[in-house]
């Protein structure tokens, strides 16, 4: 009986997610930022996927021409070029597959990390989330990017290197946010219901907490991928991060900043992309954080 209450539970909690998602389909904002997301993400599948069967469109990113340095925007070159010749448009195009794979990756680390560790903080209570709860505290007073700068100065500038800083030293919002999600999950009925029958404390937050815990775990994701992308931007624009002739939307920049006055379109389009992705990113978390709600 009390199995069946828990079950029925968690299925009304499901139904009113599903009638609050079909609210998102109607935010114009929010389809507009998806849109722009999963573009980013298609565009990052096909060049990996063009350049692994050695193809690179519209031309080679690495390539330089130094009778065609600093040229305009133009038919033949759609966002103009470097200070080396190189064809800006098609940089862009490799630097969206390292933003996407480190935004991605680096979340995936992230969340990895934190939700195990919130959800043991948030489940368990006691000593057991005082210790936590004040681990993460302590490495909350410290910045973030300088974290991160330091530990990849250490470490070397690799893509690696960076998904793996990015995400080892990001987590802690997500654990302190999920543990708070479990401190009100297991107060609930259906979980009470799940303990007098006895079942597993691991069993339990796997099949009863975690996917109604869903929610909150999807729009940190999501809004954790564009603090990765302009943490790596960020270190890749400081020379720490991917380093030359590898395309990003940092060193783009980087390269760029000398040459600001006679080529603004080495700074433009690349600042352009990193603000419309950052953008899009969080203007889709927080239209989720809305149906959640």
């Amino acid at each position: 009986m009390e199995q069946k209450k828990a079950d029925d539970q968690q299925k009304l909690l499901q139904n009113n997610s599903k009638s609050n998602f079909t609210h998102f389909f109607k935010n114009p904002v929010a389809l507009i930022a998806l849109i722009i997301v999963l573009f980013l993400a298609l565009v990052a599948v096909a060049v990996s996927i063009l350049s692994y069967y050695g193809i690179e469109w519209p031309m080679n990113p690495n390539e330089t021409h130094l009778d065609a340095r600093l040229l305009q925007p133009s038919l033949e070159h759609w966002i103009g070029t470097d200070h080396l010749g190189r064809d800006v448009f098609s940089r862009m195009l490799h630097g969206t597959v390292i933003s996407m794979t480190v935004g991605f990756t680096a979340v995936a680390v992230s969340l990895s990390i934190g939700v195990s560790i919130g959800a043991v903080a948030g489940y368990c209570g006691g000593k057991i989330d005082q210790i936590l709860m004040r681990s993460v505290d302590a490495l909350l007073c410290f910045p973030t990017f300088f974290l991160i700068l330091t530990a990849v100065a250490l470490l070397g500038p690799s893509l690696i290197n960076i998904i793996v800083v990015i995400g080892l030293i990001s987590w802690t919002g997500t654990a302190r946010l999920v543990r708070a999600e479990f401190l009100t999950l297991r107060e609930t009925e259906y979980v009470y219901a799940a303990r007098i029958l006895g079942q597993r404390w691991w069993k339990l937050i796997i099949r009863h907490m975690l996917p109604n815990a869903a929610a909150v775990i999807l729009i940190t994701a999501i809004l954790g991928i564009p603090e990765a992308i302009l943490a790596e931007a960020g270190l890749s624009f400081l020379g720490f991060g991917v380093q030359p002739p590898q395309a990003t939307w940092g060193n783009i920049i980087a390269d760029g900043k000398n040459y600001f006055l006679d080529a603004w379109w080495l700074i433009f389009f690349p600042g352009l992309a990193i603000l419309m992705t950052a953008l899009s990113f969080y203007l889709l978390g927080d239209a989720l954080r809305e149906v959640a709600e």
